[in-house]
């Protein structure tokens, strides 16, 4: 069985295939969705699921492939899911987050799980014992803090995400990227360690575009999965299949 899982974002649209629930091929594309047609024409596949953050634009992409596909799955807040959503208002809440939990439950089943993902906001969502999504708490990401310095202040200047980190800031620029970049570390160090002390056993993931960059700053252990979302995606569009 060939599946198809379709992440569209604000800016390009990832692809991942996927066989018998292994991943074999991810796959971003433009705004061309002709070639999301091609790619499903080409590999036969038979299922698919969709999630978009821009409004209405899973529906353009259902639309267009409908007539090649026998199964497609529209993800929202009425999408049964293989775990309890605890959400109080889940009409609210972003699709990329509940596939980043989907994720986590497929790679830790029966685990309390800390997920991040860490791309324009950072997100700290919570599963406990792979089964009951808690919800969790949404921060200014770190390009977004770079941007919000300059933004907000009159002299401080625009500063771009850069790995060579000093503390103490010895200059202006060196000040702005030490204290954003050190200030998301600590607040993950900080997540990690209230959701151990208070759920005991936390397991942490860490996803997005930013996970690379800050991973290898965090204390160990801590697992990184760039392809979070798209194993999620797999893992709700199995449980409605």
């Amino acid at each position: 069985m060939i599946s198809l899982t379709i992440d569209r974002g604000n800016s390009a649209v990832k692809t991942g295939l996927f066989e018998n629930n292994n991943l074999i091929a991810t796959y971003t594309f433009g705004n061309d969705y002709s070639k999301i047609t091609e790619y499903i024409r080409n590999y036969q596949i038979e299922r698919v699921i969709i999630s978009s953050v821009v409004k209405d634009e899973e529906f353009n992409i259902k639309k267009l492939i409908e007539p090649f596909v026998k199964q497609i799955v529209v993800l929202d807040h009425q999408t049964p899911l293989p775990f309890v959503n605890r959400y109080q208002t889940p009409h609210t809440l972003g699709k990329d987050r509940l596939a980043a939990i989907a994720g986590a439950q497929f790679l830790f089943p029966g685990e309390n799980v800390l997920v991040i993902d860490a791309g324009t906001a950072i997100t700290y969502d919570i599963l406990i014992n792979g089964a009951d999504y808690l919800g969790g708490d949404i921060a200014p990401g770190l390009e977004m803090r770079l941007k919000a310095l300059h933004h907000f202040t009159s002299r401080l200047p625009l500063v771009q995400k850069s790995q060579e980190i000093t503390f103490p800031g010895r200059n202006t620029h060196e000040a702005i990227s030490s204290g954003s970049f050190n200030g998301m570390i600590f607040e993950i160090e900080g997540y990690r360690n209230f959701c151990n002390e208070k759920f005991k056993s936390v397991r942490t993931i860490i996803t997005g575009g930013d996970s690379e960059f800050l991973v290898k700053k965090l204390k160990k252990p801590i697992f990184a999965d760039l392809n979070l979302v798209l194993k999620g995606l797999n893992r709700i569009l199995e449980n409605n299949a």
